[in-house]
């Protein structure tokens, strides 16, 4: 016999949630897990009204749904955000060119303005060449580390004030096992943050850090969205990989588990005698940095001097030991020098600067709701 919907007891229930075990209608499943992220947001106080917002797009099921479900809320609660998608190109063939073309039919889908920015046009190297270069054991550590400063460089270019990602429940209890297997307290102290500071100028939110991975792909496969689902030709290899068949096993027998690391991770505190990295700025790249050279220069220098392995090196002994055993040979690949960040906040300040005059001058109109910053009145061109 069917099962009534324990929400509603009305209509039939189709699935059982995960995160809850309650059985639930197709319905209220959307109403309970899109009424979850939004009291998630709330509560974090995750924006302020005329906020421009990045939603981090890869066209993959977390970013789809996740710019699904801003755009509704954003509507419904009349948040009073400017939404914008951000994908990062990192030069992937065969996986990232047509995941991108999800993200350009989601951009028409939802009608959202979308920039992508490329790895090659950045750093003047593609994944793919760098792999070619460092292998497949090590290759995650490098697109990590471009990736995240190209979201921060292309968030700067939009004059964002926010970018939002992804990353879900699943994903913060893997990054705070990962964390403590390794013993690196500096980002155990930080990663249950659902908003950091980024890097310095904008910051970076996690709408969906509760929000359990199963119910995301029930989330996307009941509303039918259009999502690209194959994984990445590169990962299998991944340290995360290992955490996250770990974090399956511990679910399977404790459904709650996720949620458990995630709230004994945010209960940890660093002790207080603790030395922690002071963060400065690089000094070749102005990105928010805890050593003269960012991770992303360092790669990069390794990379362009043929020592792959001298930007994930261990310590600066062991950086020592490559270049002794490792005779530098200059790549022939014509190097990029990325754009200071000091340049590119110059540039955003410029852009802001604009838009708060142009709200000086003319008053909104009542659809605007009198907002600074948001007016829908204000030509394309303007920014």
């Amino acid at each position: 016999m069917a099962r009534e919907c324990e929400v509603c007891h009305d209509a039939r229930a189709i699935l059982r949630r995960p995160k809850t075990g309650q059985r639930i209608c197709s319905e209220c499943f959307y109403y309970v897990f899109e009424t979850e992220i939004h009291n998630t947001i709330v509560e974090s106080k995750m924006f302020k009204r005329g906020d421009r917002v990045g939603i981090g797009a890869s066209g993959g099921k977390d970013s789809t749904v996740l710019a699904y479900v801003m755009k509704a809320l954003n509507e419904r609660y009349d948040y009073g955000l400017e939404l914008y998608l951000l994908s990062v190109d990192e030069g992937i063939a065969g996986y990232r060119d047509d995941s991108l073309e999800t993200v350009k039919r989601n951009k028409e889908q939802y009608g959202l303005p979308l920039l992508v920015v490329s790895y090659e046009q950045l750093y003047g190297w593609s994944m793919d060449a760098i792999v070619e270069e460092v292998g497949r054991k090590n290759n995650c550590t490098f697109c990590g580390v471009f990736r995240r400063q190209a979201l921060d460089r292309g968030a700067l270019m939009l004059d964002l004030d926010h970018i939002v990602t992804g990353h879900n429940a699943d994903d913060v209890a893997e990054t705070i096992l990962m964390n403590l297997f390794r013993g690196d307290i500096p980002r155990l102290g930080r990663c249950t943050d659902i908003t950091t500071a980024g890097d310095g100028y904008i910051s970076r939110s996690k709408p969906f850090k509760y929000a359990y991975e199963k119910e995301i792909v029930m989330y996307a496969y009941l509303r039918r969205l259009d999502y690209f689902s194959t994984e990445c030709t590169y990962s299998p290899n991944a340290y995360r990989g290992y955490a996250r068949e770990f974090l399956k096993d511990l679910e399977f027998v404790r459904p709650s588990a996720i949620l458990d690391i995630i709230h004994s991770g945010e209960a940890m505190r660093v002790a207080s005698d603790v030395q922690l990295p002071e963060l400065t700025h690089c000094k070749k790249c102005g990105y928010i940095s805890s050593n003269a050279l960012c991770k992303a220069c360092v790669l990069l220098e390794g990379l362009e001097r043929g020592l792959p392995k001298l930007g994930i090196a261990r310590s600066a002994r062991h950086a020592q030991e490559i270049l002794a055993a490792e005779p530098a040979v200059r790549s022939a690949r014509k190097a990029v020098e990325p754009v200071h960040f000091e340049r590119l906040r110059e540039k955003a300040q410029a852009m802001r600067d604009q838009r708060l005059k142009h709200a000086d001058a003319s008053p909104c109109s009542a659809a605007c709701g009198g907002e600074r910053n948001i007016c829908s009145c204000m030509p394309a061109d303007a920014a």
